[in-house]
């Protein structure tokens, strides 16, 4: 009777595993597509686009990091209420009026 459960738990074990791997397959396949079109670019094309992508992110946070303190909030103040201080500004961005709550711990 083990040999009946430990058998079937292996079973269900191996199937459970098995389609676990099945959604990485697609991401694999996505990758080897972007490495052949990076094949066909050039080092220095390459090496350009990354530089542009990271300058491109890097501008985007910063603006919204600026707002974010245009409406109040100060990622060097005191961070006591560090979840709800960052909450109201974002809402004071959205153009919403803030919710004064206090945070709630976890």
């Amino acid at each position: 009777m083990n040999f009946k459960k430990l058998s079937g738990f292996a079973v269900s074990a191996s199937m459970t595993l098995s389609l676990l791997s099945l959604p990485s397959l697609p991401a694999n396949a996505a990758t080897s597509d972007a490495a052949a079109s990076g094949a066909a670019m050039s080092k220095q094309e390459l090496k350009a686009q990354k530089k542009a992508d990271r300058q491109a992110r890097r501008a985007k946070k910063n603006a919204e990091l600026s707002t974010l303190e245009k409406n109040g909030y100060s990622p060097s103040a005191n961070q006591t209420n560090y979840p709800q201080n960052l909450q109201n500004a974002q809402q004071k961005a959205a153009g919403q009026k803030p919710t004064n709550a206090p945070a709630v711990a976890p």
